[in-house]
């Protein structure tokens, strides 16, 4: 990285990172997955709000975002990343089927595949945050078409890190991803199913209000309760509205509902658990444990034993 280049991306980046409310807190080299270099940018709340929490940025060292097609993108990434660190785990989320997410290890930006496909790769990690020490993990592989690509204003974390999130937690929730304490890398493809040329937005999942509002109880008991002791959690988080096909107005509708059912105490965009919502445990264990067995390959005893005809 040159002195010039650095200086220009790093200004530009805490340029960006202040209209969204963040300090820049540290800028270090990295390296990609190919090898080339990067720009590792730590980035956090202002001293007096930051509760020791950060997130980090990866870009390719020549990448340069202040352009007119690719600024406002990056100023909603970085308001975003603003409002969910003042989540109690800005790295965690939840799926429809109720398991609780450590998404980690992400190694930003895209490469091109070493196999010859005409995809390109983003490798990380989610981890099973559910309280307990088991370590159940999968390491994935998320692919993207060449064709995809081309919806994409770059092929760098702040353009494709949500829809990258979002096959992921889509992958599990269609059990095509196994919690191991160990593995090899397992696929998510990312294909232009996920994406609607038409409405010109990414469709994940089609829900409706019980299956919005079940996810919203289980985000607020394993963000909130669970995991954060009872701090608030951001309801009207885009990545969720995403994935779940709804907008950030619906969410905290719901969620105010809720919260005159006593489940949750709504701040603003902010909703945290109850004593009511955290005496429903028994029910959250059991549909995490649900979720997790529906992710385990299942076998024909009958053929495993011979009984079956061949």
């Amino acid at each position: 990285m040159s002195p010039d280049l650095k200086t220009s991306i790093v200004a530009s980046l805490e340029s960006a990172a202040a209209k969204a409310g963040l300090n820049l807190v540290s800028v270090t080299q990295g390296t990609g997955f190919n090898g080339q270099p990067t720009a590792v940018f730590e980035l956090g709340l202002p001293r007096q709000e930051s509760l020791g929490r950060s997130l980090n940025l990866e870009l390719s060292d020549t990448f340069d975002f202040d352009k007119p097609d690719l600024l406002p993108e990056m100023t909603a990434h970085l308001a975003g990343e603003a409002k969910r660190l003042r989540n109690p785990r800005p790295d965690s989320y939840v799926t429809l089927g109720g398991l609780p997410l450590a998404f980690r290890k992400f190694q930003w930006p895209f490469h091109r595949s070493t196999s010859g496909a005409d995809t390109y790769i983003v490798h990380g990690e989610i981890r099973l945050e559910d309280g307990r020490e088991h370590g159940l993990h999968a390491k994935i592989s998320a692919s993207v078409t060449l064709t995809f690509a081309e919806i994409v204003p770059a092929m760098e974390q702040p353009y494709a890190e949500t829809f990258i999130y979002n096959a992921v937690r889509k992958t599990v929730d269609m059990g095509q991803l196994e919690f191991l304490k160990s593995g090899n890398r397992q696929p998510v493809p990312v294909t232009t199913r996920y994406y609607s040329r038409w409405q010109k937005k990414f469709l994940f999942t089609e829900t409706d209000d019980n299956e919005r509002l079940r996810y919203l109880l289980s985000k607020v008991y394993w963000l909130s309760g669970v995991l954060g002791g009872s701090k608030p959690v951001w309801i009207a988080d885009p990545r969720d509205s995403q994935y779940l096909n709804t907008g950030e107005a619906d969410l905290l509708r719901m969620a105010g509902h809720e919260a005159g059912e006593g489940l949750m105490v709504l701040d603003g965009e902010f909703a945290a658990a109850t004593p009511a919502l955290m005496a429903r445990a028994a029910e959250y264990q059991a549909m995490l444990e649900a979720a997790l067995d529906f992710t385990k390959p299942k076998f024909n005893e009958s053929m495993r034993s011979g009984q079956a005809n061949m």
